[in-house]
């Protein structure tokens, strides 16, 4: 089976020159396919080769390869053209000026077309003339080295590729991954047309240009390689006269060329650390034209002031990853002073700054950065009113998005309780369609959805308050009577409790009212109630002989005072009351229907006699004794209490006092009682009596 393993950067490249010398043998590493034109012998012109198999050298090549893997191996020769190729195979493990008889060699007649080398199905080790050109295959072991020598009987110029197949492999430093890591990275970029070498940017043409900065790149962290660098391909292949020093390139050569060669850090003399591998580019004028640049910044909220973000102006369109250093002026550019450190959050003004542009390749340029200010939003501040809560009148639920700040369409807005909140982006208010606040402010940010710049609209909330009646109050009627509820003029709207939609209500008996008075989109609940008016009392009544004296409390003043409910008189004072039942009416004010009582007048007794004879000897009021809390006082002219009569003496006095008769002489005495009544009204009758004891 052919295996090809790429270990050239130019595998079908055409070496037009001898490499004929067993000490200077060509490394093969790897099972890539050679090609080849020899053009002559080395220092020595060896003849006889292979016993026999090989004349002397005429166009001849040596190699020299070792067995990375055990197993069979077999290789093809294929001219170009017309030629006759003979080879030999030396080994293993042999040295140059001993290499003793080959262990293969054959060769391939002069007719055009035919094919020598190792394969499978030959039996015998060499081939000799009339032969078809092909000898056994070799079994090998890893670690063996072998030389191969190959010269063109022809001695023309028609080269060869040479092939490896067979299931053993030759070692390689490039292809095994312990000693090689990581890819090699060709330099420079591909050329448009891939088959030219790749390209690697100068700035100016001709430049000076140290290739050692390609070094690092190529070998890509690969440990124990080296790199050199050729004018041409011979010298690469052979690591002659490689280029040590900086030297002056242009973009018209058409190529230069590098060679990168292993060296085992334990064993100098490994004959891998002989493998080459190649490359070529070629250089490419990458000179700059930086684009002078326009950028528009955001004059939030009119301030003339705007955070430019630099680093998007697009000033080298062909070269993103270029580095750009900004700068406030030419004058710095230059000297490279005052840099801005912070590009992408420059604030500014209208005004200029520079950039000098620098490509991976040291390519620079200056481009001239305008800034200018977009226009700003335009809002006008506005004004909401919203009705007040009944539950807490001093706020209000507003709807913030009826608020016409701006006329202009794309735009976002958003609301927050402060200016410091709307500038900074934070609080916003989360749900502006029932924001509940008191008389105050808030703030919408007004934001164009694509630029992203905003101005600030101040948006003043104002509670309406209820509207109340001046007009409409409470009342106080009689109890028996009705009135009329006014609300008084000036509401859009009326609608009262007792579903009338007038501004007045009449026909209204005591109760609790309410109306609802509409002011614009707003409405006011009051609340009036028609109390009935307190009704007098007749707190207590003192009768003096026929003069009766009516006391009133409660209601309200002035009192009107009747013995018949007919005739009235504003005295509380009766004279000439007859004695027995008698009425007494009060009404106060509010001319109510009155209040009344029965007032009794006792009859006089003003003489006892206690000598018992049955006639006056004792005072008695027992005709009173329905009455509660009868008393009946006697007391001497000095205001001592000398006798009383209650229900245990029948409410009777005999003139006595702790059973003795009192003396001859003027007494007095009251009679008190509640009358039968729901008030209980007190009476109080007072009078005098002469008692006269016989001594």
């Amino acid at each position: 089976m052919k295996k090809t393993l790429l270990i050239f950067l130019s595998i079908m490249a055409q070496f037009f020159y001898s490499q004929s010398d067993c000490t200077s043998a060509l490394a093969v590493c790897g099972n890539s396919a050679i090609s080849y034109t020899p053009s002559g012998f080395g220092s020595v012109q060896e003849n006889p080769l292979g016993g026999g198999c090989l004349s002397s050298e005429h166009y001849s090549v040596w190699y020299t390869f070792t067995i990375a893997t055990s197993g069979t191996l077999t290789f093809l020769i294929t001219p170009n053209a017309q030629a006759d190729y003979d080879w030999a195979v030396f080994g293993p493990n042999k040295a140059c000026g001993s290499l003793g008889t080959p262990l293969r060699c054959s060769y391939a007649s002069t007719a055009s077309g035919i094919l020598t080398g190792l394969n499978t199905t030959a039996t015998d080790l060499t081939e000799g003339a009339g032969g078809d050109g092909f000898v056994k295959y070799m079994d090998v072991v890893a670690g063996e080295t072998y030389y191969l020598i190959i010269d063109n009987f022809s001695a023309n110029t028609n080269g060869f590729v040479l092939s490896w197949g067979g299931s053993a492999t030759l070692a390689s430093p490039f292809s095994d991954p312990a000693v090689q890591p990581n890819p090699f990275i060709a330099p420079g970029v591909p050329a448009a047309n891939p088959a030219n070498p790749r390209e690697v940017t100068i700035c100016t043409d001709p430049a000076i240009f140290d290739f050692t900065t390609l070094s690092a790149g190529i070998l890509n962290n690969n440990p124990n390689f080296t790199i050199t660098y050729h004018t041409t391909q011979n010298d690469a292949l052979t690591g002659a006269a490689p280029i040590t020093t900086p030297i002056s390139v242009n973009s018209t050569t058409p190529e230069y060329f590098y060679r990168i060669t292993y060296t085992d850090p334990t064993n100098p003399n490994n004959p891998i650390n002989r493998c080459t591998q190649t490359g070529n580019f070629k250089f490419k004028l990458g000179n700059i034209t930086a684009l002078d640049v326009t950028l528009l910044g955001c004059n939030n909220n009119g301030t003339s002031i705007a955070t430019f973000d630099l680093t998007s102006a697009n000033v080298l369109p062909s070269d993103p990853s270029a580095i750009k250093k900004y700068y406030p002026t030419m004058a710095d550019l230059v000297a490279g002073t005052n840099e801005i450190l912070n590009p992408a959050q420059y604030v500014s003004s209208t005004g200029k700054v520079y950039v000098n542009v620098i490509t991976a390749q040291g390519c620079n340029d200056s481009a001239e950065i305008t800034l200018n200010l977009r226009p700003v939003i335009v809002v006008t501040d506005a004004t909401l009113r919203s009705c007040f809560i009944d539950t807490n009148p001093a706020t209000a639920s507003f709807n913030l998005t009826l608020a016409t700040v701006t006329a202009e369409s794309g735009i976002i807005k958003t609301y927050y309780p402060s200016l410091t909140d709307a500038l900074n982006g934070t609080n916003a208010i989360p749900d502006p369609t029932t924001y509940i606040a008191p008389n105050g402010v808030v703030f919408v940010k007004v934001t164009n959805a694509t630029t992203q710049c905003y101005s600030i609209a101040k948006v003043t909330l104002i509670v309406l308050p209820p509207v109340y009646s001046n007009v409409l109050e409470d009342k106080i009627i009689c109890i028996e009577d009705t009135t009329t509820l006014d609300a008084g003029p000036g509401f859009s709207g009326y609608t009262w409790s007792t579903g009338a939609t007038t501004q007045t209500i009449s026909n209204v008996t005591v109760g609790t009212y309410w109306v609802d008075l509409k002011t614009g989109t707003c409405i006011t609940r009051q609340n009036v109630k028609v109390y009935p008016s307190e009704q007098p009392v007749i707190g207590s009544i003192d009768i003096q002989n026929n003069t009766v004296t009516v006391y009133t409390v409660g209601g309200t003043a002035p009192y009107k005072y009747s013995m018949d409910g007919i005739n009235w008189q504003d005295s509380n004072i009766f004279t000439n009351v007859p004695r027995g039942d008698n009425t007494v009416y009060v009404k106060d004010d509010y001319d109510c229907d009155p209040i009344d009582v029965t007032v009794v007048v006792p009859n006089l007794v003003n003489v006892i006699t206690p000598n018992g004879d049955g006639v006056n000897d004792v005072i008695d009021y027992s005709a009173l004794a329905s009455k509660k809390n009868l008393v009946l006082s006697i007391y001497d002219r000095y205001g001592v209490k000398v006798g009383q009569a209650d229900k245990l003496t029948g409410y009777k006095w005999d003139g006595t006092t702790g059973g003795k008769k009192v003396p001859t002489g003027t007494y007095w005495y009251s009679v008190e009682w509640n009358e039968n009544n729901k008030k209980n009204t007190p009476f109080k009758f007072s009078g005098w009596v002469m008692v006269k004891n016989r001594e």
